[in-house]
């Protein structure tokens, strides 16, 4: 069967007891970065053979560790780091066997998204995961431009030598006064949890917030915004401008407290000029 198997953010307390047995037991060890994964197992007193699982090898890798699994063996799969899949290779593993009918069990344990969220003082009643946004700053700032009107709190990754242009990129599109809260090297010797507003945020990085580690941003969802008619009204006369009325209708039935077949008819009578 094929195991996966969540391992430590950070500190190597975390990792479970049945993640233990499971790495000891398996005949096979994929593992995106074997150097990282060898620590863990060197900790844990574990010699099972690692074989690298990674985003350059995973299409051809995929279909001999699935052969392998068919001839009897059991393999478990790891990311450097927390749980598989989650902004980590794996997908096409897992995929790929439960369509073969092998079965697949997780192995519950830490996730950097859940570990950041019970820390961060938003809501989580739901949230949005968005791993690591884009790297060029024009696509950054699209994306984030869909994500404004996003009710849910938002949850994302990122890199040390990003964290400044996408938190600034944060403030400049969905406004300096957007709570949120940074996290930084969970559970690890330097760990941090900044709450503050996105522009009071961007002027504490680099100096009371070191940029190096790991980052979690957790931003506040979107206001629900109160209006009368009236307003709907002058909403949908300036979003005409730029939008057709069924995006209007999709974007102010989440802000506003009227259906989003309402909304349409409306933007459709204001377009026709009744």
């Amino acid at each position: 069967m094929l195991y996966v198997v969540a391992t430590p953010i950070g500190n190597l307390g975390d990792i479970t007891q049945r993640a233990r047995e499971v790495l000891e037991s398996v005949d096979l060890i994929a593992a995106e970065d074997t150097r990282q994964t060898g620590k863990l197992l060197t900790h844990l007193n574990i010699d099972t053979q690692v074989v690298a699982y990674h985003a350059h090898n995973e299409s051809g890798m995929t279909g001999k560790l699935l052969e392998r699994i068919k001839a009897g063996e059991s393999i478990a799969l790891v990311s450097d780091a927390g749980t598989p899949l989650v902004s980590d290779p794996g997908y096409s593993l897992v995929d790929a066997a439960l369509v073969a009918g092998v079965k697949v069990v997780p192995i519950p344990g830490a996730s950097a998204v859940t570990t950041a969220l019970s820390v961060a003082g938003l809501p989580v009643e739901g949230f949005a995961f968005e791993g690591f946004l884009p790297a060029k700053k024009g696509a950054r700032r699209k994306k984030i431009q869909q994500l404004e009107t996003e009710p849910r709190t938002l949850v994302f990754y990122e890199a040390p030598h990003r964290i400044a242009a996408t938190l600034e990129d944060l403030r400049d599109v969905l406004g300096g006064d957007r709570s949120a809260t940074i996290c930084r090297e969970l559970t690890k010797a330097f760990e941090q949890v900044v709450r503050a507003d996105l522009g009071e945020l961007c002027e504490s990085l680099d100096k009371d917030i070191p940029c190096r580690g790991e980052f979690v941003v957790v931003v506040e969802g979107a206001r629900e915004v109160q209006t009368g008619t009236a307003d709907v009204n002058e909403l949908v006369r300036a979003l005409l401008k730029e939008l057709p009325p069924s995006k209007i209708a999709g974007v102010l039935a989440r802000v506003v407290d009227m259906n989003r077949n309402d909304i349409y008819e409306l933007a459709m009578r204001i377009k026709q000029g009744n």
